[in-house]
Parts: structure tokens; sequence; C-alpha cells
């Protein structure tokens, strides 16, 4: 399997606070993988690095390259959409395709006129008349017309209604990624991406708290939902976090061999949001 990201050390300082505090982690070829965070905790810092838009202490290769010295060579191969619109307000839609058509070696004509077409984007109107779904579906458009390695997504649906953030997770799933691309996501709406992820990795404070792939969270961490005469007994095995649904506690554990939980009442794999809610919490504290 093919490393694309390769972090070791990484580490960022704005004056007193320290945004990344010396950070280690890898991402393979062909993965979705979610970095996920509260507002502060470094992902943008951490995205930044990776697209060469910040300096950072440590070492960092991106597709083979620093990012620092390499970026040129390395952004041929990687595309970005942030959470704010980029494009120039007063750019018409068919100047920014010709644009970007123009300048990227990579960019494929036919299939973004294909994308375009199942929109109802004016060709003719300016950035500014677009509605904010519509500058996303353009972004989309310009990206997924790109034959890229790597796609950064930093709250890419941020401010969109649920259709049009469903479709954009859907567009990405059908359209786009394939076993030699890698997507990385920020972002808050957990749930929707949930799905999606191959691998996931929770920041906090500068640090990474949680690095695993979907498949072994489920192993990892277990949802009971327990008897009243079972309570106390949960407890003793301290819970990751605990919350009461319909008179029952629901105790989530990380870690704790299945066997131990069975007999203390609904066994259940938790979602997601659940897991970084409960370890947001527990570093908190």
């Amino acid at each position: 399997m093919t490393t694309l990201i390769e972090a070791s050390g990484l580490r960022k300082r704005y004056k007193s606070t320290e945004a990344l505090r010396g950070i280690d982690f890898n991402i393979q070829a062909g993965r979705i993988v979610g970095l996920i965070g509260p507002n502060g905790a470094g992902k943008t810092t951490a995205l930044k690095a990776i697209l060469g838009l910040t300096e950072f202490e440590g070492q960092l290769q991106v597709l083979g390259h620093d990012p620092r010295a390499g970026r040129e060579h390395m952004m041929r191969d990687v595309c970005f959409i942030a959470d704010v619109a980029v494009l120039p307000r007063w750019l018409r839609v068919q100047q920014a395709i010709d644009f970007v058509g123009g300048v990227h070696p990579k960019f494929d004509l036919k299939r973004c006129e294909a994308f375009m077409a199942r929109t109802q984007i004016p060709r003719q109107a300016r950035v500014r008349e677009l509605s904010k779904g519509m500058i996303v579906q353009l972004h989309l458009a310009l990206v997924m017309a790109i034959d890229a390695r790597l796609l950064v997504l930093d709250e890419p649906t941020l401010g969109l209604d649920l259709l049009y953030r469903k479709q954009f997770y859907q567009t990405l799933l059908e359209d786009y990624f394939d076993e030699q691309r890698t997507i990385l996501i920020t972002t808050h709406q957990v749930e929707e991406i949930e799905h999606i992820l191959s691998d996931v990795m929770f920041i906090r404070d500068g640090r990474i708290t949680l690095n695993a792939d979907m498949e072994s969270l489920g192993e990892r961490f277990i949802e009971v939902m327990v008897t009243p005469e079972h309570d106390q007994d949960a407890r003793g095995l301290n819970p990751l976090s605990t919350r009461n649904v319909f008179g029952r506690s629901v105790h989530l554990f990380d870690g704790v061999p299945r066997e131990r939980l069975q007999p203390l009442g609904e066994l259940r794999r938790p979602g997601l949001a659940d897991i970084f809610v409960a370890t947001m919490q527990g570093a908190h504290a």
C-alpha cells in the first residue's frame, strides 16, 4: 500500500499558541480519511501544512514532496475545496472553467462539462450571483475534472442544506473516488460522512487523540444499554461516557472485552459522533 502523506513530529506555533504539538500520522492511497476535532483543535493548521500554505517544524512528505520546497510539483496531483468561496466574485462561470482548463495540465474539459450538465448553474452568471450550493457545485466540477491523487476538503458543505450536502458526498463516491485517489476531509457534520470514511483521526489541542480505521472502531468501542440492576456493575468498568435514555443508562466502553459487557444489557455499536463526543469529553476532563 502506497503512503501519500507521512508526518513525523509535525509542529506549528503561532506566537504563544502551539497549534500542532509534534503529531505523527500516515495516510495511505485509496482511503477516505476524516480529520475531526472541535474548533481550534488544529485541523485547519494541519491542512495548511499539507498544502504548503504555512511554515512548520518537523518532517512532512506529501506525494513524495516536502510542501515547503516542492509545492509546485506536489500541487499538480492535489486538489483543494475550502469552506469559503475562493473564486473571484466578479468572475463568470464559463471564465472560471476556461481559466482552470488553461492553467492545469491535468484538467479534462469533457469531464467538467459532463458534471456541469447535471447542474442548473448559468454559464454566464457571475460567481456573486450564484447560491452557496451552486458555488460548491462549481468548485466540485472544476476539481473532479482534474486527475489528482489527493483531494483535500475543509468543511466543504458548510452552510449548505441537507439536499446539497448529500448530493455532494454521493457525487464524490460515485464519480470521483477510486483506489488510486485519496480524500482527506475535515468537518463538524460527523454523522454525514461516517458512512463514507475508511479511516478517522481525532485531533484536540494540537494532538492526535485517536487514529484508526473504521473497522477497528467497531471492535474497540462498544455501547451497552444497561438495566437498572446492572448499572453499578457497568460503572465499575470505567465507561468512557454515560448518558440516560428513557430511564436506562447507556455506557460507552473503550477496549473492554465484549464477553464482560454481554451480561450487563443490550450491546450495540456506537456512532462515530458518540465516540467523538466521549473521547473529547475525556480529553477535556
